[in-house]
């Protein structure tokens, strides 16, 4: 009919939303929008836009160099930081999907989570705290990254609900304000805690019958079941409620899990030289920079906030090779890293 208009792509995707989607999901057409407003893509919604930009983004193309739980590993089927990102994902959208939630804003928020995770896992958090005056939280410098580090300093304008996903991704941060975010809250924490268990067995640090029985009781014994009993209890525990959450038995056992892992693997007596070496080496390199601060990348001299500030953007951003090669380079042969 002359004169009637055909409704976008997005438009059709915003309506299918509205339509198919749970009352507690948010629609991307009623997000509370971006700093700076923009026009409307005609392809992809505001959350397509946020996750397309998140995976260009070069903090992104970093996580496939940044460790998760072992540093240099030797061998090609340990989990990187990249990895664990695509694992966090995968869990949360399988969940949003069953939930009736938003799929794009939790895939965005995923993707985005770990974006400003310092070399060498969150030793790096503890290695660069003290020139802050302040606790340095990965997800705080991942929305910092977002914010103002990527696209040249004008950051990439994320819609609020992915911010907000990505800075209160941590249990220890404040309840993020969306079921898509608490999805991939919880997502992270079973994803991190099955993959760094299949990786301690794989590195000989743990032998499967040393496995805590209870929690593997409850769970099971292998990663897939593990993953699946997981995922099957958050689903029926959250299906059309206010919350995500899983029942307590199964969060009782993931804790448990949790614990055993502290206990045995990330604080485990074996790491401490390694570690040790790992948080030395970085704040050597923090050292440095601030004495130096004519020896930072241009683009860190443009960034907002103190100069302790603009030197843990650059250290934190470094991939663990590229902090490795910087510190020979500053400090061999007088350094200890030999």
């Amino acid at each position: 009919m002359a004169g009637v208009r055909t409704p976008t792509p997005r438009e059709r995707t915003e309506r299918i939303e509205a339509e198919t989607l749970s009352s507690f999901a948010v629609l991307a057409a009623g997000s509370k929008g971006r700093e700076r407003p923009e026009p409307q893509d005609p392809i992809r919604t505001v959350f397509q836009r946020d996750r397309d930009r998140i995976v260009h983004a070069k903090a992104f193309r970093r996580l496939k160099h940044k460790t998760q739980v072992f540093l240099a590993p030797e061998g090609d089927h340990y989990r990187v930081r990249l990895t664990h990102t695509l694992d966090v994902s995968q869990i949360a959208r399988t969940v949003a999907r069953a939930l009736r939630l938003n799929e794009d804003l939790t895939e965005a928020i995923a993707l985005g989570h770990d974006l400003g995770h310092t070399p060498f896992g969150h030793l790096g958090e503890q290695a660069l705290t003290p020139f802050l005056g302040r606790p340095f939280r990965h997800s705080e410098q991942s929305l910092r990254v977002v914010d103002v580090l990527e696209g040249d300093g004008r950051g990439l304008n994320l819609t609020w609900e992915v911010r907000d996903g990505i800075v209160n991704h941590p249990w220890s941060m404040p309840p993020p304000a969306t079921l898509e975010a608490q999805v991939v809250r919880f997502a992270d924490r079973i994803a991190y805690l099955n993959h760094d268990l299949d990786d301690a067995v794989r590195a000989g640090v743990l032998r499967p019958e040393e496995l805590p029985r209870e929690p593997i009781e409850v769970l099971g014994r292998t990663h897939s079941e593990r993953i699946g009993t997981l995922v099957t209890d958050l689903v029926e525990q959250s299906w059309d409620q206010p919350e995500v959450r899983l029942s307590e038995r199964v969060f009782r056992a993931l804790d448990q899990l949790r614990d055993f892992l502290f206990e045995r693997v990330y604080l485990r007596e074996g790491a401490r030289e390694e570690h040790e070496k790992a948080v030395r080496l970085l704040q050597d390199l923090m050292g440095y920079f601030l004495e130096h601060p004519d020896r930072l990348p241009e683009e860190y001299h443009r960034a907002p906030g103190d100069l302790p500030t603009r030197v843990a953007d650059y250290v934190s951003g470094m991939t663990d090779r590229y902090a490795l090669r910087t510190y020979e380079r500053l400090f061999l042969p007088r350094g200890w890293l030999r």
